[in-house]
């Protein structure tokens, strides 16, 4: 069976967030006449407490971009965002969420960040993510959502190393572009590291 991953599509990822990207909010028509396809959806949520060790203004003298060892991990710093219980954090409105399975949250230890879906960055903790979707038949993945270089990456190399057949929406994901080409960069790492990459109109047409 397959799935369908919806990673990230939060307020504060959208235009007008606090980590906004650009044209964040362009893929929420997008994704959801994806779901029009898939029986088996799952979305992941950006879930932090307000003390979280990714924020630069938990570091004094620290800014936005800087890197620092947060527990054994080169980390970036961020603006606050996706703090638990926040408007910042929830689901863009115009989401479609009726369909959904399940919503896996990440983040939620102050004391490491969470790129990807199924792990947190030194890998130490496992949301679940790939356990259920095994229990539950799915054997392939599509992903999609925010962020390209980031969430959606990780999401999709964790995916690929769990075992999973995974393939990258690739106009369905907006990438936070820190450095230009970082989501260029990003999708030809997830090729390379073996997801296949495709455009929506494959799916809705083709599939």
């Amino acid at each position: 069976m397959k799935a369908l991953l919806i990673i990230d599509v939060q307020n504060d990822f959208i235009p007008g967030g606090t980590l906004a990207v650009k044209e964040g909010d362009q893929v929420v028509p997008i994704i959801n006449e994806l779901q029009q396809k898939f029986d088996f959806i799952v979305g992941t949520q950006d879930w932090h407490p307000l003390n979280h060790g990714s924020f630069a203004a938990n570091h004094p003298k620290k800014k936005v971009g800087e890197f620092i060892d947060l527990n054994g991990v080169q980390q970036i710093l961020w603006p606050v965002h996706c703090v638990q219980g926040t408007k910042g954090a929830e689901f863009h409105p115009d989401l479609k969420t009726d369909k959904w399975k399940a919503v896996f949250q990440k983040g939620t230890n102050p004391m490491v960040d969470s790129y990807s879906g199924f792990f947190d960055n030194n890998r130490m903790g496992d949301t679940g993510l790939s356990t259920y979707l095994k229990e539950n038949g799915v054997r392939e993945v599509y992903v999609c959502g925010l962020a390209t270089d980031y969430c959606v990456k990780f999401t999709v190399l964790d995916a690929i190393s769990e075992g999973f057949k995974t393939t990258l929406i690739a106009d369905a994901t907006r990438a936070v572009n820190i450095q230009d080409n970082d989501g260029l960069n990003a999708v030809k790492e997830m090729s390379e590291a073996g997801a296949k990459v495709v455009l929506t109109e494959e799916i809705l047409y083709f599939s």
